[in-house]
């Protein structure tokens, strides 16, 4: 794991995941002292009731509260001119994108979402991601925490864990335990990363995950406002490159139905592999002081997950950072494709969006704060060169036809060799044909790894599926 999953790492500025003024994001949720919640009566009641959440490893009420909590102060209503130019900024990078791919437009007319819009539109596709990173959190931590008070720890505990611990019931209920502040601590932290994202992600796809449902685009109008601002670039181009991004964003994810489980599994699989360090678990929990929130925070993010990942973790963490890779080297690829003639700031603004995620823009350091994962966006210019290579050579259907199953898509060393990967592969990008000399060799070999049963079948052998002369053992009857 490359940094403690939910921000359990150093705190960052002011108003990130770990910001040491206000830990929890409870600033936002509640609106500060004198915000709507009002007295301390009020707060105790919210509080209680956000601490009662059953509904899963991660506290999404609480997620929700603080994010929008986040959002909503500068937040503004999509105007109906907003909504009309993202409407046809999509509409025409649809119609770019037609002879630059051959995946199609879903025709579904596309959202002008709020910032908090966003949230309540994404949050779906995010507890997908968080939720198992999360449990395995929560779990390894409490079953290193029983085997810590069964070997003695609870004499190390500072006094009030230990009434808490013995009003709770002892050892036992400490997982229940870990299950409502984890609950609580991990929904704090993915709200404030959350609303922290929703103030500058441009539209539902900038993750490069499908967060929103495959093939409706949408566009967040304060943040491209934002953005353009800050570059020499009219705006109505800036919307519609950024416009022609999600568009491809969404044929893929849409014309590519195996590809979000493929991404969600890598997560998944990720997560399997979390463990945590059972001799700091002593250090960590004898650290924490009851009436200082942050101290838990600071006890979790010291050594708790510095452990080298497993050589299943790695795996997966190289098929999720290639599977990414390809997804935003391909929509790189094409909207190049599509942008370069008529667009005049497009190889600007395709440099700009490049270094954007190559510094570790929004989308990576969230997502890395969500799931404990850090993304590598240098293989996007290496993506993005294989794909141009496949299609020079093959065209744009051997391109977007190796989408069609994940055994076809390149390796993370074919990222480093895209010539090598088209010639391997052929041509049109695909493997080559063999002739039928070749295949004849081929099934001469398999015959002799089958010990001559292929013969047997070709001479009239009954079928062994057919129960019909072969006993269990396997054998042909004589």
């Amino acid at each position: 794991m490359t940094r403690p999953p939910f921000g359990f790492g150093p705190p960052g500025r002011e108003g990130e995941p770990g910001d040491p003024e206000d830990p929890f994001g409870l600033a936002a949720m509640f609106g500060g002292a004198a915000g709507p919640l009002g007295g301390m009566a009020e707060v105790f009641g919210q509080l209680q009731k956000l601490m009662s959440w059953t509904g899963g490893p991660v506290n999404w009420d609480l997620a929700d509260e603080v994010a929008t909590g986040a959002t909503r102060a500068d937040d503004v209503p999509v105007t109906a001119e907003q909504a009309r130019e993202v409407v046809e900024a999509c509409r025409l990078a649809d119609l770019w994108l037609d002879p630059a791919t051959t995946l199609p437009g879903s025709g579904a007319e596309a959202q002008a979402w709020t910032r908090t819009g966003w949230v309540a539109s994404t949050t779906p596709a995010w507890r997908q991601l968080v939720d198992p990173v999360a449990s395995q959190v929560v779990g390894a931590m409490s079953g290193a925490l029983e085997q810590g008070v069964a070997g003695g720890l609870s004499g190390d505990l500072p006094p009030e864990l230990s009434g808490m611990l013995s009003a709770a019931g002892g050892p036992g209920a400490l997982r229940g335990v870990m299950a409502q502040v984890g609950g609580f601590v991990f929904g704090a932290q993915v709200g404030q990363a959350l609303g922290a994202l929703a103030s500058e992600v441009l539209s539902s796809s900038e993750v490069g995950l499908p967060l929103s449902p495959p093939g409706r685009p949408a566009l967040v109008p304060a943040n491209l406002a934002a953005f353009s601002a800050g570059l020499e670039v009219p705006a109505d181009e800036v919307r519609l490159y950024v416009a022609l991004r999600e568009v491809a964003h969404q044929r893929l994810f849409a014309s590519v139905p195996w590809l979000r489980s493929h991404l969600f599994d890598a997560v998944e699989a990720y997560a399997r592999g979390i463990q945590v360090d059972g001799s700091a678990i002593s250090e960590a929990v004898g650290a924490i002081d009851p009436s200082d929130p942050a101290s838990m925070q600071r006890a979790m993010g010291e050594g708790l997950f510095d452990i080298e990942p497993t050589p299943a973790q790695k795996a997966a963490l190289a098929r999720l950072e290639t599977a990414l890779a390809l997804v935003e080297g391909w929509v790189d690829a094409v909207v190049d494709a599509a942008a370069s003639g008529p667009l005049p700031s497009a190889a600007a603004l395709r440099e700009t969006i490049r270094r954007r995620r190559a510094t570790g823009g929004p989308a990576e350091q969230t997502f890395a704060t969500l799931v404990g994962l850090e993304l590598r966006p240098r293989r996007l210019r290496e993506a993005a060169a294989l794909w141009a290579a496949v299609a020079a050579e093959g065209g744009i259907a051997a391109r977007d036809g190796l989408w069609a199953h994940p055994d076809l898509l390149p390796s993370s060393d074919d990222l480093d060799d895209p010539s090598g990967f088209v010639a391997r592969t052929g041509a049109g990008g695909t493997p080559t044909e063999p002739s039928a000399g070749d295949w004849d060799a081929g099934l001469r070999d398999l015959d002799k790894d089958l010990d001559g049963t292929l013969d047997d079948d070709a001479a009239g052998a009954p079928d062994p599926s057919d129960g019909s002369g072969r006993g269990s053992d396997g054998d042909a009857p004589a």
